[in-house]
């Protein structure tokens, strides 16, 4: 069966992001940027936007300011290609622990990958 939105067989877009984060506290990029589309826009707060699934590679493999950390999906809301969550991050910045709420929006394409994902937190490097 096939998503009425993004037309390709059984993607769930919930469960696409559900398991984004799920590879994400593993460390697992080569899985994470699976989801992705090659053309992906990436935008957080006071940084500039990665874009480009290289750029994204390389932001995960290298330029993450957070590390040995865990998500906690509160909530998800999902409207066709658009999945908004509400969470919680606990994990270490700079050598400090950090526990802090986000709001993540993914857009996802055609093909069923992420496209577009913004990141909103009350802090202003993540």
């Amino acid at each position: 069966m096939a998503d009425t939105e993004t037309g390709k067989p059984g993607v769930d877009p919930e469960a696409v992001v559900r398991e984004y984060y799920d590879r994400v506290d593993r460390e697992d990029v080569e899985g994470l940027l699976e989801l992705f589309a090659d053309d992906v826009r990436y935008d957080r707060p006071g940084q500039a936007a990665i874009e480009g699934i290289e750029a994204l590679r390389a932001f995960y493999e290298r330029d993450r300011p957070l590390e040995d950390g865990s998500h906690e999906v509160v909530h998800v809301l999902v409207d066709g290609r658009h999945v908004a969550v509400r969470g919680r991050f606990s994990g270490v910045q700079g050598g400090d622990r950090v526990a802090f709420g986000f709001a993540d929006h993914h857009e996802f394409d055609a093909d069923g990958l992420i496209a577009n994902r913004w990141t909103y937190t009350d802090r202003d490097t993540v």
